[in-house]
């Protein structure tokens, strides 16, 4: 006897006029896997200039627009324009919010000294920016940074406002808070009798809270947000929101991302203080340019990547610049950075800034003992893939079920197909060997409800050849 039942649901059972009736069933229609596009998120500072409201989403697709919307060389802006350099094709939202009404900028001074006794190119870098002027000999201190200030207003993507007085270049960062202290500033001159002598005369402080900003989103369904701090306080607000969007109640699967522009102590320090396996702070040190511009182009970059299990080694943040040599990590340094939580970014071939092993912050269970479960990022992207995977699945399948042994069956069926299909993509493996270990029960106190136990065994990344080499004489 065959075990197919037709049941239409929109065919009333008591239908007497004669006629032949047909419904559509859609539920059978999906055969495949879900996709897996990366909608990735931005949380950043604007501007007064920018014409967009604070913590109110909107998509984003190009650094131009980006600059009207959040005020030219705000840090949102600046993002935006580093995650697009590194992936043209990023589907982007962000989300700015105002400084902090508490909030100090960063000012950093550049005291020219002359005159000039040569002609040459006077350059003021800001970041990974720079504004540059010709110098003729003759020319005074104060002439020279009059000239560089002018210029400086032409270039609307600067992170810092440039100003002068008596031959002193004032640079006050665009954005109130800790970040803007570390913008790098560094000046030269290829024009004899020029000096430039740099201080920091007012240290950047507080930054803004994103409490309304994250409630703004918290269903929005991103995959991907990346953070323009990289300060504990705010860090630590992003992983509590994204431990509720990742819950098994809310299941909107999203990891976080940062990046830290100075040392490794301070790297090893913030991911210390994170310890989750939804955020992956990344390092590097001492990179002229801001912190949450290499967090951007790190974002991008694994949105690019869509297949969850796919080790992300080598890839390239296009547009970024390169560590200085003396502050290249080494050896050491990269094995220090991986067993603490913290992703190096490494040049690469071509002077290219690239990804040497890309890690989450996750080092030690909540009883503080060594863990590497969630140690690699591909592991968290495969977990939240698969789950997606069968609850879109499930959802498609049984949306009024009734709850039977039969019906128990048919969602057993599915989800292996689910699992096999993953396997075929390489997402997960041993698939066969853990059927037996699928449970669907009823639950013992809520007669509606099943219980499903799914083991799930993924692919994990080749990261390490180790080999012997035999010598024969």
């Amino acid at each position: 006897m065959s075990s197919l039942h037709v049941s239409p649901e929109t065919i009333p059972g008591s239908t007497r006029k004669p006629g032949v009736y047909f419904e559509f069933n859609l539920r059978l229609a999906v055969r495949t896997l879900t996709t897996n596009l990366q909608r990735t998120l931005i949380i950043a500072q604007k501007t007064a200039a920018g014409t967009w409201p604070a913590n109110s989403p909107v998509s984003v697709y190009s650094s131009d627009e980006a600059g009207i919307l959040f005020g030219a060389g705000s840090q949102a802006h600046l993002m935006v324009k580093a995650a697009l350099l590194a992936n043209r094709y990023l589907y982007l939202d962000v989300i700015a919010v105002d400084d902090a009404l508490a909030g100090v900028a960063a000012v950093k001074t550049v005291t020219l000294t002359g005159p000039a006794t040569g002609t040459g190119v006077y350059t003021l870098s800001i970041a990974n920016q720079s504004v540059q002027v010709a110098v003729s000999s003759g020319d005074t201190a104060s002439a020279i940074a009059d000239t560089v200030a002018a210029q400086a207003q032409f270039q609307l993507d600067l992170p810092m406002t440039v100003s002068a007085a008596a031959g002193v270049l004032t640079l006050t960062a665009k954005n109130k808070g800790g970040q803007g202290q570390g913008i790098q500033v560094a000046a030269s001159s290829t024009a004899s009798g020029v000096t430039s002598a740099l201080a920091s005369t007012a240290t950047g402080q507080t930054e803004p809270s994103l409490t309304n900003a994250l409630a703004t989103v918290f269903g929005a369904g991103h995959d991907i947000i990346v953070s323009a701090w990289n300060d504990a306080d705010t860090l630590t607000a992003i992983r509590t929101h994204l431990e509720s969007v990742n819950s098994a109640i809310e299941q909107r699967s999203c990891i976080g991302v940062t990046a830290v522009a100075t040392t490794l102590s301070q790297a090893t320090t913030l991911a210390t203080a994170l310890n989750s396996g939804f955020i992956s702070p990344a390092l590097a040190p001492n990179v002229p340019a801001m912190a949450c511009e290499v967090a951007a182009a790190y974002g991008a970059v694994i949105a690019f990547e869509e297949d969850p299990a796919r080790p992300l080694n080598t890839l390239t943040l296009t547009g970024m610049p390169i560590s200085p040599l003396p502050n290249r990590l080494g050896r050491m340094e990269i094995e220090t950075a991986l067993h603490n939580g913290v992703t190096p970014l490494v040049v690469g071939p071509g002077n290219k800034l690239q990804i040497e092993r890309a890690i989450t912050s996750y080092t030690q269970n909540q009883a503080g003992i060594p863990d590497p479960a969630l140690l690699d990022l591909t592991t968290i992207r495969t977990l939240n893939f698969v789950r997606k995977a069968v609850r879109e699945r499930l959802a498609l399948r049984f949306p009024r079920d009734k709850k039977t042994t039969r019906t128990k069956a048919k969602v057993r069926s599915e989800i292996i197909d689910v699992l096999l299909k993953l396997e075929e993509l390489e997402i997960v493996e041993n698939v066969l060997e853990y059927l037996a270990f699928i449970v669907i029960e009823d639950d013992l106190q809520d007669a509606n409800r099943l219980n499903i136990r799914i083991p799930v065994d993924v692919v994990n990344g080749l990261h390490v050849f180790a080999g012997i080499i035999d010598l024969i004489l």
